[in-house]
């Protein structure tokens, strides 16, 4: 059996730059804060899916909601702040 593989063309050819930039890890840092407020929420309502809610889930869902809001915040002061913004 013939391997066609090596007759065709990359469809992504390798490149150096494939790897983020030091500024595109610095922002990646700057919203990390919002980004596990958000995994957290998700598995908050994931937990939440195949049940009737009870007041410690309710409690944990708002408590998860605050953060992300929280973080939001916090992330849209630093951006403000930063020139040109870190995002």
């Amino acid at each position: 059996m013939k391997s066609i593989v090596a007759l065709q063309k990359r469809v992504t050819p390798w490149s150096d730059g494939l790897e983020p930039s030091d500024a595109e890890l610095d922002a990646i840092e700057v919203e990390m804060p919002v980004i596990s407020a958000e995994v957290e929420l998700l598995d908050v309502r994931i937990a939440l899916m195949g049940r009737v809610p009870n007041e410690l889930d309710e409690r944990r869902f708002r408590r998860a909601v605050h953060r992300l809001l929280e973080a939001r915040r916090t992330f849209a002061a630093v951006t403000q702040q930063a020139p040109g913004g870190a995002a």
